[in-house]
């Protein structure tokens, strides 16, 4: 990308507000999910089908997104994928069947996944350009905004207001603010010697290890999300009450440590940072799968949120590293990434239902420390220095 970055602090702080609104729309959905199932009449088999179809449509989107960065340039890319991905929180409440909730939850995650990609490919270059670490922090907000967006939704839901006016006036709401921030991100464009990507750009190699590390996080994520209530009421005994704070001790202690991250990523590079991140979340997967009780099982999960907070935003800026066409690379990562919040519930759901709960997370945990192993492909590459050539004097040249 050509432009230059005059204002650096403002970038930081526009493309911040930016994953806050993403997050504010993925927040506002799940406080719904329970209506639509109540509205539609679904059975627990029924609704985990369809909401499957948001990681579906992600991933079979994301790899379109490296070239729309390409051919329009990243705040364009942003502004117009934000505000479709804001529209598309409208559909989910007013599906009156389930395939038409499959479909609307389809388009719901395409939109979602490029938009994902845009904001990405624009954080990891305003990070490049601004010369210190800022992706943790972005993923930070985007998770302080789903538990912002996340409350209201919540007050809306006890006050048994209808979701259909009620997401309509939301999204309503944060397309303008998508369109007000956007509009404030740099003009970053492609330089003239970087190719575009294809139309359809499969996952690059160099972006494959890359992509596993983060598979690992985000696998463990969605395992800890979905799961860990269960985990709690059916392991450990606890009351639904308590089985829920293992979630809001997973949550907040992630993007905690999420907005926290970039100073520890800064004092001690990427690599280091991710095997200690890793190490972390191995710890909680071992103090979860031994617990018998939820004094033990809720630090565990609050273990794993800190582990991986920074591990899918380390990857983001890794990919924009490899060289070649960043936003394909940053597309390809996220494909491979987000892959894995597609099959993580069915796996944990599929091996606690032949064996138990316990050998699921044992799973996660395996994952969580081969992030420590796979941590490497996260290097920084090194700086290249010119070297000197002598340059021969002729033997009768006058010496001095």
């Amino acid at each position: 990308m050509q432009e230059t970055l005059k204002d650096p602090r403002r970038a930081r702080v526009t493309i911040a507000l930016v994953f806050a609104v993403h997050g504010a729309v993925a927040g506002t959905f799940a406080t719904r999910i329970p209506w639509i199932q109540h509205h539609l009449h679904l059975s627990a088999g029924q609704l985990g089908l369809a909401l499957v179809m948001p990681a579906l449509g992600s991933s079979l989107a994301m790899p379109l997104a490296g070239r729309l960065v390409h051919r329009y340039g990243g705040r364009a890319a942003v502004r117009a994928l934000l505000t479709l991905w804001c529209l598309a929180l409208t559909l989910p409440a007013l599906a009156p069947s389930l395939p038409l909730l499959c479909l609307a939850l389809l388009v719901f995650g395409a939109t979602a996944g490029t938009a994902d990609v845009a904001m990405n490919a624009q954080g990891v270059e305003i990070e490049r350009r601004a010369g210190r670490s800022i992706m943790s922090g972005l993923h930070g907000m985007w998770s302080a905004g789903g538990l912002v967006a996340s409350g209201f939704g919540v007050l809306a839901a006890h006050q048994a207001i209808d979701p259909r006016p009620q997401l309509a006036v939301t999204a309503l709401i944060l397309v303008l603010a998508a369109q007000l921030v956007a509009r404030r991100l740099p003009a970053l464009r492609p330089g003239a010697e970087e190719e575009a990507p294809p139309r359809f750009a499969l996952p690059p190699r160099s972006a494959l290890a890359i992509g596993l590390v983060g598979f690992c996080a985000v696998f463990a994520e969605g395992a800890s999300m979905d799961w860990s209530g269960v985990y709690l009421r059916d392991i450990t005994g606890a009351s639904a009450s308590v089985a829920a704070a293992a979630y809001t001790a997973f949550a907040l202690t992630m993007t905690v440590s999420r907005l926290a991250g970039d100073a520890l990523i800064s004092r001690l590079g990427p690599v280091p940072a991710a095997r200690i991140s890793g190490t972390v979340a191995t710890a909680g997967g071992l103090l979860v799968i031994v617990s018998d009780t939820p004094y033990l099982a809720i630090p565990g999960f609050a273990l794993i949120g800190i582990g991986i907070a920074v591990v899918v935003p380390l990857a983001f800026a890794a990919a924009g590293r490899t060289g070649g066409n960043p936003s394909q690379a940053i597309a390809g990562v996220a494909t491979v990434t987000y892959t894995s919040g597609l099959i993580a519930p069915a796996v944990i759901g599929v091996l606690a239902q032949a064996t138990s709960l316990t050998v699921s997370f044992t799973l996660v945990t395996a994952l969580t420390a081969a992030m420590v192993l796979g941590a490497g492909a996260l290097r920084r590459p090194a700086r290249t220095q010119t070297v000197p050539v002598p340059v021969p004097v002729p033997s009768d040249a006058p010496a001095g």
